[in-house]
């Protein structure tokens, strides 16, 4: 039986109020291609198939869209509820997937045989037993015992994780005895590497789970959340299969994937390198480099690259800051999108008691003389400098005469 490992679709996603809608579409054009000719029996959604618990319309439909043409490919497809999801959406139409051997678990049912999905080779028999377990939330970790320190929640929420995992296992070999197991779960582990745009979970990822505490039932872990691709150290193979793309610009480096596990071999995974659709660029330097980086770009993907632009100067300057924001607006090269801009002084004074020694008392100063002080600081000519101070005469006298300066 050939399987599928995907996670943290994320549909509806917008990086810097840019949408990510076109990325999800060829990421799915991809994978019904894939399914189709290495002829993959099981696909398996490890959680945060939605940005928000209340998708868009739009964000719906490409949804159902892609569920639609999955499962046309005579794929089984199990998915779970991610803590960006909602159960209750999810769960909804839970009758409609039934109908349509979909299984969708979108929060952890009162009766836990419900996550345990028995899974038939071609011949009708059950080949694999799949615990699907969705993120798991307070309420569903809650053994009604007191707790007197934050130390104690933390433990109560590893055993409550482990809890969970282990009552399915024991679920899967009652059930489905000599039938190998495989868990799907929507968590953070300890000692993985995590990326700007997975949400703290579970009170700020302090209740890290340890590996060890997944037991030695199952015979892979499918884990969502995290959306760097990696391996987590234990005895059977647990893996992150990562986001299919970039959802942050943290990740703009990591090779997406998803997984292929091929139960016929062993439960080993292949990681399979997701096309990229769309580049990430993050430039930063001065304002002459950021000019000679913007105008130096080559457009080579499927789709407009984003770009984060870090303006990085000496000493502060608001002519800097001014011409930054014109090569901004100015910037019109095609297959190219600034989505983002910062500014960064390396020796910025932060406040007017910087300009003075200790001893200085800056009440015992005039306006005017901070004011010349503050610019003295940085590398103004001399006809600047002085149209600064003229302005400044203006609205000091303002001020001093009562009149309002908008």
């Amino acid at each position: 039986m050939k399987i599928v490992h995907t996670a943290d679709w994320h549909i509806g996603k917008k990086l810097h109020k840019h949408d990510l809608g076109e990325d999800f579409d060829l990421f799915i054009d991809w994978l019904t291609e894939f399914i189709e000719i290495d002829k993959v029996d099981l696909l398996l959604i490890s959680g945060d198939i939605f940005d928000l618990a209340n998708p868009s319309s739009e964000a719906r439909r490409q949804y159902y869209r892609a569920l639609v043409r999955l499962q046309k490919l005579n794929c089984k497809i199990i998915a779970t509820g991610g803590n960006h999801d909602s159960p209750a959406m999810l769960d909804a139409p839970q009758e409609i997937m039934r109908a349509l051997d979909l299984s969708i678990i979108g929060g952890l049912p009162q009766d836990l045989d419900e996550v345990i999905i028995p899974v038939k080779n071609k011949s009708g028999e059950t080949e694999l037993v799949v615990a699907a377990i969705p993120y798991l939330r307070d309420a569903d970790l809650r053994s009604g015992e007191q707790v007197s320190n934050h130390e104690d929640r933390i433990e109560a929420i590893r055993l409550g994780i482990e809890r969970v995992f282990t009552e399915a296992a024991a679920i899967c070999q009652q059930k489905y005895p000599g039938i190998p197991a495989i868990a799907m779960g929507h968590l953070f582990t300890a000692g993985i590497e995590s990326s700007e745009s997975e949400r703290d979970i579970q009170i700020g990822n302090l209740a890290a789970f340890r590996a060890s505490q997944f037991g030695s039932y199952y015979e892979y872990l499918a884990l969502g959340h995290i959306h760097k691709p990696q391996r987590v150290s234990a005895e059977k193979p647990v893996f992150y299969s990562g986001s299919p793309f970039p959802l942050s610009f943290s990740e703009r480096s990591d090779e997406k994937r998803i997984l292929l596990l091929d139960t016929d071999t062993n439960y080993e995974p292949e990681s399979i390198t997701i096309p990229s659709f769309r580049k990430l660029i993050k430039l930063s330097g001065n304002l002459s480099e950021l000019e000679l980086k913007l105008n130096s770009l080559e457009h080579n993907s499927s789709l407009k690259s984003l770009i984060e632009v870090d303006l990085v100067e000496e000493q502060y300057d608001a002519q800097k800051v001014y011409a930054l924001d014109q090569l901004v607006d100015q910037f019109q090269t095609d297959g190219f999108e600034i989505v983002k801009q910062r500014v960064q002084f390396k020796n910025q004074i932060e406040g007017s008691s910087q300009l003075y020694d200790q001893d200085q008392q800056l009440e015992d100063l005039k306006p005017k003389d901070v004011f010349a002080e503050l610019i003295a600081t940085h590398q103004y000519s001399k006809d600047d400098q002085n149209e600064m101070m003229a302005a400044f005469d203006e609205i000091l006298e303002d001020v001093q005469s009562g009149n309002n300066v908008i």
